[in-house]
């Protein structure tokens, strides 16, 4: 397969799965206090929402990726 049927697969995948997770979460370690041989460090929990319209854009667009390259000879 060429690379582009291969990229078009992964943005299907990725796309598919942003449907199914609503967000991304994730740990976040920031330093609150420095202060010479003394660290003070606290842990934040975030998260990144995937909106179902990228979602959707990622699949289309891995769609034609995989349009493309089958269909493109060399």
């Amino acid at each position: 397969m060429k690379n582009l049927v291969w990229i078009g697969l992964a943005l299907v995948a990725l796309g598919l799965a942003g449907f199914f997770v609503p967000r991304i979460a994730f740990t976040e370690r920031e330093t609150v206090i420095d202060a010479g041989p003394i660290q003070v460090e606290a842990e934040r929990e975030r998260s990144i929402p995937v909106p179902d319209v990228a979602a959707g854009m990622a699949v289309v667009a891995g769609l034609v990726l995989v349009v493309v390259g089958t269909r493109r000879k060399g």
